[in-house]
């Protein structure tokens, strides 16, 4: 135990005369656990905003950072999970923005065909699939599509987009991408292309992008919602090719990671808890400097091989700024928010992370919110 904790807990100890109940925390703590809940993007159960649901609680005392939504609960697999309808979903949204003081990045995947949570049986409209807009490979209709998905997000009150996936194509039967339609081409200068006119119908909106899944998630055989995706032997440079254009335009405000593993890169860590490839390859040599999003921590290439704990930590260490709990995989924890902060937290008194690193990760965050307001 550190100085600084055992003085922490004197404190308790002298303040409340009760050690398991009460807890102090110094303004400096505080502040840090602010900045720590600003870091965590959380999943949740409910379509309206109610005094029970652990969501309200986790905006108002753990100040998280963003929310998710879903029309699907995979731990019970039931419908519905956040979206049911247009005004439903205007509500919920304006419900939480509220309690967040209008500071919550509210997240949806909506790239369109199968990757699709505002379903037509909802009453919005089709969105074609990334794939189908690289085959058409016409700017007019792409933009047209984009312009379509964003205008329906910003209708909603939903300001970022887990999209566009710039993935090559390279392995058509790739379970999580090829088979899904989820890219746009094998070909980097088509993804490059559609993708930038995906972004900037979206930037014209206020409304975030995020590309995906760094650093490829293409070639890969198997599937990681299931368990990890060993890309080592079928993973090329070539797919970097469209992070980097995307880069060197200055027109990313976020990417989000891929849990493949891939030794050519790393030989310990898959991507998401690599500091050589969120650091070392996608900041310092690529000169990527905005908002780094873990893909969903809830995925079983994460949960059958680390803890929470272990997870949280390496993330952050690795470089990520936004930790993505969707509360969406096998399990539902309600508590996963104050879970994960006190986690965190402790890592910090304990010297594991730096607050220098969680105030980073601060900044980077309150500079892409500041841009849609």
């Amino acid at each position: 135990m550190t100085k600084r904790r055992f003085i922490l807990i004197i404190m308790t100890l002298l303040l409340s005369g009760n050690a398991c109940n009460a807890q102090y925390y110094s303004p400096e703590d505080v502040e840090l656990r602010k900045e720590i809940g600003q870091m965590l993007m959380i999943g949740f159960r409910g379509t309206e905003v109610t005094t029970g649901n652990t969501i309200c609680r986790d905006i108002s005392e753990y100040n998280i950072g963003g929310v998710i939504l879903f029309e699907y609960d995979a731990p019970s697999q039931s419908r519905p999970r956040n979206i049911t309808n247009l005004l439903q979903g205007q509500k919920l949204c304006r419900g939480l923005q509220k309690l967040a003081n209008g500071n919550l990045l509210i997240a949806i995947d909506q790239e369109g065909g199968k990757v699709n949570r505002l379903k037509s049986k909802y009453g919005f409209p089709e969105f074609v699939s990334a794939k189908t807009m690289g085959i058409e490979n016409n700017s007019p209709y792409t933009r047209e599509c984009a312009n379509l998905t964003a205008k329906t997000l910003k209708s909603i009150g939903i300001n970022l987009n887990f999209a566009p996936c710039v993935d090559l194509d390279v392995n058509p039967n790739c379970p999580v991408i090829g088979k899904l339609g989820r890219s746009f081409s094998a070909n980097p200068m088509i993804v490059i292309k559609h993708a930038r006119l995906w972004i900037e119908e979206h930037n014209k909106l206020n409304v975030i992008s995020s590309l995906k899944h760094f650093p490829g998630h293409g070639s890969s055989q198997t599937d990681t919602h299931l368990g990890i995706a060993d890309v080592s032997n079928s993973w090329t440079a070539d797919e970097l090719i469209p992070y980097q254009a995307l880069i060197d335009s200055q027109m990313i405000d976020m990417i989000m990671t891929s849990h493949v593993f891939n030794a050519q890169l790393d030989s310990v860590y898959p991507a998401t808890l690599s500091k050589k490839i969120l650091t070392d390859l996608l900041r310092n040599k690529m000169g990527y400097n905005g908002v780094i999003i873990t893909d969903d921590l809830a995925m079983g290439a994460m949960t059958k091989h680390y803890s929470l704990e272990d997870m949280l930590e390496l993330a952050i260490l690795a470089g990520a700024d936004i930790l993505c709990l969707s509360n969406n995989g096998t399990t539902y924890d309600p508590d996963i928010a104050p879970k994960a902060v006190q986690i965190i937290y402790n890592k910090v008194i304990d010297g594991k992370i730096s607050r220098e690193r969680i105030h980073q990760s601060y900044v980077r965050i309150q500079k892409l919110k500041n841009k849609i307001q």
